[in-house]
């Protein structure tokens, strides 16, 4: 059974994520900050070994070599890799504090890079591999309040383009995924005027599901 390492997913898309790559045949390292009753509720629908859940803040300054190195050496070399967990704060930059900007660039940008860097040394071993980097339009677009977490989900897009390019002659690929604005706690957090708005420019005129996505 191939294993798949899956970073935010306690909930929201990363738990649909897990659920999918479960029902795909994969065994799926679920990593977040701590356990919730959804990802609970989700691994009892399953046998026991088919997800595991494996504490990793993607705040911490280190640690990445660490948990990779535990990972593989309980339960083997990776197959895939989706970075999906990330923090949106909404807010106009002049006024935004720099620990904010900081801890968006960090989690969305730099953590996540670093956790790529261990995780690829065993794909590249066996010469395979799947990395998918979870990106957004606003990465495309931009947003009115978001420019910081476009920043890093547009520098997400960039890292792909380039990576992909680096691991492709081992057999390995790396793409991004774009979604729109999803039905999740991120979201929940805008102003309901600028919530309006992003509805109003969707050609559902809705949020989309982590489920569609």
């Amino acid at each position: 059974m191939k294993t798949i390492l899956i970073t935010g997913a306690t909930r929201g898309l990363g738990l649909v994520l897990t659920e999918q790559c479960v029902k795909n045949g994969f065994r799926v390292i679920a990593s977040g900050r701590q356990e919730t009753k959804e990802l609970i509720d989700l691994k009892n629908k399953f046998d026991s070994n088919q997800i595991q859940f494996c504490p990793f803040d993607l705040e911490s300054g280190d640690g990445h070599h660490a948990f990779i190195k535990t990972i593989t050496s309980d339960l083997g070399p990776l197959y895939g890799l989706i970075n999906n967990a990330a923090i949106g704060l909404d807010g106009v930059l002049g006024t935004m504090h720099d620990t904010q900007v900081l801890k968006m660039v960090h989690v969305n940008l730099t953590s996540t890079i670093l956790l790529t860097k261990y995780a690829l040394r065993s794909m590249l071993t066996k010469k395979e591999g799947r990395i998918i980097n979870i990106s957004s339009i606003i990465g495309h677009t931009g947003f009115n309040g978001l420019s910081v977490y476009a920043a890093t989900k547009s520098g997400l897009i960039g890292f792909t383009r380039s990576l992909a390019r680096e691991l492709g002659k081992a057999q390995i690929t790396v793409n991004a995924v774009c979604p729109g604005y999803m039905a999740t706690e991120m979201t929940h957090g805008i102003q309901s005027e600028n919530l309006q708005k992003i509805m109003r420019r969707s050609p559902l005129g809705r949020l989309i599901t982590p489920k569609e996505v």
